[in-house]
């Protein structure tokens, strides 16, 4: 939001579990822990960043920039649950494999068969499920903020 908050329709969690088949308190702490990427993005001036390069791409090159804005938003979400589990032991057995099967259900490749339709890359705005996972997992893995900025063309300086 304009005012630097991080909203979230909390319907999308009975979706989640419902409409995705992803149940579990971790699936939606990763949805919400994706949205605060987004909102951590958008104090680094990443999401501005963004914005001003897509007004000067094709619809294809502007989805395949919200793709990486999107798997990055992941990265952090497995960065923070990375560093949750290290300074608090919030993880409990099958908490990962709940988070991986939300970012898989929010796969755009998921979601289309899911309709029914036939996955179209170029459409893709989100990345694929597989894409999705192992970002997630990238970020739990590691903890390092350095592969962040490599997914990106441009400069923020130290984190």
């Amino acid at each position: 939001g304009g005012d630097s908050k991080v909203y979230i329709d909390l319907s999308f969690f009975d979706d989640l579990q419902t409409k995705f088949k992803a149940p579990g308190e971790f699936a939606c702490a990763y949805v919400i822990a994706h949205e605060v990427g987004h909102h951590v993005q958008n104090l680094l001036g990443i999401l501005g960043d963004v914005q001003n390069k897509q007004r000067q791409m094709s619809q294809l090159e502007s989805n395949r920039l919200l793709v990486r804005l999107e798997l990055q938003a992941d990265f952090l979400a497995g960065v923070w649950a990375h560093h949750a589990q290290r300074m608090k032991g919030i993880l409990e057995s099958g908490d990962v494999e709940s988070g991986l099967k939300a970012a898989a259900a929010v796969g755009d490749d998921t979601i289309m068969r899911n309709a029914g339709k036939h996955p179209v890359p170029d459409a893709f705005t989100h990345g694929t499920s597989a894409q999705r996972m192992h970002w997630f997992m990238l970020g739990l893995e590691t903890g390092d903020l350095s592969k962040f900025m490599d997914m990106f063309d441009l400069d923020y300086g130290d984190l």
